[in-house]
């Protein structure tokens, strides 16, 4: 046996180690956002990272927040404690994230020593890397288009900030599972249902994408009422904007509409998706998958339409977007039990037809 066939288990619990701490890192940074603190540390500096650790420490950065647009034309007047409540949400977010980059590169480096890397899997970890990497830059970019004469960062980066790291956390999950399934082929066991099972996958990204140009503009706190919106299926003011494209990612209404259609939509394909699944020849941990991707789906819609008529209570909001990344999380394992076949499928149907092929006594 060679090294990494000695230490690909470990491989893929630290990966998912990972995907725990990147999923973490998006509901912290969720609840950052809710809680309106992502513009209280007004730099960066990529070494050190300490907290104010003395009461004049604690004045300085504070000095320094009222000097921008947040405290000026939102916040002025905060108390010093008041502005430790919102500091520590962000520090806490951007310390994880370096947290995140060790956990990656220590454990990388030992496997390395270990020679458990193969040339397969090597290139797939360094994109994880870069990936991480950017994912700090992306978020310094998104807080700096607050730190200039509008007191809120722009949604478009924060669409992007956000769209970044599900791609990040489903890079992680599906190079995890591919390392801890003992996967038989890399064909699917069904074509058509695993481009079904691809389609909700892209079709819950776009979801949290349109959910990001939610958040970013504040359209939640608009139209709280389900199934209508302002007593009518399009919103007023759906294309009040013009040019009239400008609609689909700066009208708050029409934002919130097209999340609506795309979240019943979602759920609409993962229910079709599992009845198509139920009259399939497939393995036990996908029929497990389709299950929980099908319940997933079914709280993700009730925690949307909850996030909506309690006017975007932040337990019930952070909830929401915690449900996003669960759903996420059943969609990828539910592609992956499909195009990556377990090896006891392979391994029971040899054994059928090694049965039927025997002459009867």
């Amino acid at each position: 046996m060679d090294a990494y066939q000695r230490h690909r288990r470990a491989i893929g619990y630290w990966l998912l180690v990972l995907c725990a701490m990147t999923f973490s890192m998006v509901v912290l940074g969720g609840l950052t956002r809710l809680t309106g603190s992502g513009l209280s540390m007004t730099d960066w500096s990529v070494t050190g990272g300490l907290p104010p650790l003395s009461q004049a420490a604690w004045l300085d950065e504070f000095t320094r927040y009222q000097a921008f647009p947040e405290y000026q034309k939102i916040n002025h007047g905060m108390s010093l404690a008041e502005f430790k409540s919102i500091f520590w949400f962000e520090y806490s977010h951007r310390m994880l994230g370096r947290t995140i980059g060790t956990a990656f590169l220590l454990p990388f480096l030992f496997f390395l020593a270990r020679k458990a890397i193969p040339r397969t899997l090597a290139p797939k970890l360094l994109v994880l890397f870069v990936l991480g990497g950017m994912q700090g830059l992306i978020g310094w970019w998104m807080v700096r288009s607050g730190l200039v004469d509008r007191p809120d960062v722009s949604h478009y980066r924060l669409t992007t900030h956000l769209g970044s790291a599900f791609v990040l956390y489903s890079a992680l999950l599906w190079v995890a599972l591919s390392q801890l399934r003992d996967v038989a082929s890399r064909t699917p066991s069904d074509p058509r249902l695993a481009r079904v099972m691809a389609g909700v996958g892209i079709m819950v990204f776009v979801t949290v994408l349109s959910g990001g140009l939610v958040a970013g503009l504040n359209a939640g706190f608009t139209f709280n009422t389900f199934p209508l919106m302002g007593g009518r299926v399009v919103p007023p003011g759906y294309l009040m904007l013009e040019p009239w494209w400008t609609n689909l990612t700066e009208n708050p209404a029409s934002v919130q509409f097209h999340h609506r259609v795309l979240a019943l939509s979602t759920f609409a394909a993962v229910v079709a998706g599992w009845v198509y699944s139920r009259g399939r020849s497939l393995t036990a941990d996908s029929r497990r998958a389709m299950g929980v991707l099908l319940g997933a789906a079914l709280l993700q819609v009730l925690l949307g339409i909850t996030t909506l008529l309690t006017v975007v209570w932040l337990p019930v909001a952070s909830l929401h977007q915690t449900g996003a990344l669960v759903l996420l999380s059943a969609a990828i394992w539910a592609c992956h039990t499909v195009w990556r076949p377990a090896r006891q499928r392979e391994t029971s149907e040899a054994t059928s037809v090694t049965i039927s092929a025997t002459p009867s006594l």
